[in-house]
């Protein structure tokens, strides 16, 4: 695997193509928090910002962070699979990105290991944005980069 050296107009595209992965996630996941059709007790992100400087913060300030972090992946999808930007590339991504979730941001923000201190449902709950970031961030790729591909076939 080789890392491609994006051009501007590239880098720009990838860039958007995150922003607009983050915001498309964002209403998904924002509504099915506060409805309670998700078992996460926030969003993630604000939870994570929360802990991190050890004060509430506003939404706004987790929104950030979830689109910082999702602009930051999907831009490392591009770079990391130029050649081949498949769906199965980005579940791949997501899936080692839920892993993260699960032993990593969980217990940080004190959900526990694989989110267990809340409810063993979190595993689940935490895969569905992940599986929808792999076919936002595979569909915008697909529509942002059309005429790079159809120049490789």
């Amino acid at each position: 695997m080789r890392i491609h050296s994006l051009t501007s107009k590239e880098i720009l595209k990838a860039l958007g193509i995150g922003i607009v992965t983050s915001l498309l996630l964002s209403t998904v996941m924002v509504p099915a928090i506060k409805s309670g059709i998700s078992p996460l007790p926030k969003p993630l992100s604000l939870a994570f910002a929360t802990t991190l400087f050890g004060r509430k913060l506003p939404m706004p300030v987790g929104l950030l962070f979830h689109v910082a972090y999702v602009t930051f992946w999907s831009m490392a999808y591009v770079a990391l699979f130029w050649n081949r930007l498949t769906f199965m590339r980005a579940l791949w991504l997501a899936l080692v990105l839920w892993g993260l979730v699960l032993v990593f941001f969980f217990p940080f923000v004190g959900w526990g290991f694989l989110g267990l201190a809340i409810t063993p449902k979190l595993i689940l709950a935490s895969f569905v944005p992940h599986f929808l970031f792999a076919f936002f961030l595979w569909g915008l790729c697909k529509l942002g980069f059309k005429k790079r591909q159809s120049i490789q076939q």
